[in-house]
């Protein structure tokens, strides 16, 4: 029984993310989903309290898929300044990967500016990344790879430049190489944050 729930969870999902890069989410209906889905409207109420339920889900299912590579990338990067670099990679998948998203993501940003649960959800996600880039940059200055600078402040600029690129990516796919356009703002960032060993002649 469970296990039928879950599928129907997922069918919902799938159906829900299809139907809002489609038509957009203002456009989309609980009907319309559900009759993608193959469900009713009571089975889709039994799993989701609302349309913007089940987008939050889908925001959070993508962002966690997100986190996990940040996360692996640190794991697997000998020095901080290399985990950035190799952060700044991720930039062009993320991009491609959000690009048929662009309307939908524009439609909730406009939402969150009228409702404050839209927006603490909205929010939630850059407030989550700047501390994980905080934490980050103390750790660069622990191991003595980073100057002492602000943690606080270097990963609101770091936070600013990802969703800069990614949006700009979303927008104007063919503009650039974002991959590399990320790489560059890293390296533009390290040369002022990162320590030098000083050359001993």
């Amino acid at each position: 029984m469970q296990r039928r729930g879950e599928k129907t969870r997922s069918h919902i999902l799938q159906a829900a993310e299809e139907c809002f890069a489609q038509s957009g989410y203002d456009c989309t209906g609980v009907a319309e989903i559900c009759r993608r889905a193959g469900v009713t409207k009571g089975g889709f109420y039994h799993h989701f309290p609302s349309k913007q339920a089940l987008f939050l889900e889908l925001l959070e299912r993508w962002l966690a898929g997100l986190d996990a590579q940040m996360v692996a990338t640190c794991a697997g990067a000998d020095t901080v300044p290399d985990a950035l670099l190799q952060m700044a990679g991720m930039a062009q998948q993320v991009s491609q990967a959000a690009s048929g998203q662009i309307s939908i993501f524009l439609e909730f940003w406009t939402k969150a500016v009228r409702d404050p649960q839209v927006w603490q959800a909205t929010i939630a996600p850059y407030r989550r990344y700047q501390a994980f880039f905080s934490d980050l940059i103390r750790a660069g200055i622990e191991e003595g790879t980073l100057r002492p600078v602000d943690p606080e402040k270097t990963g609101r600029v770091i936070v600013s430049l990802a969703v800069g690129l990614v949006l700009q990516g979303m927008l104007d796919p063919e503009g650039s190489d974002w991959g590399q356009a990320a790489e560059e703002g890293v390296r533009i960032l390290l040369e002022g944050i990162e320590k030098r060993q000083e050359v001993v002649e």
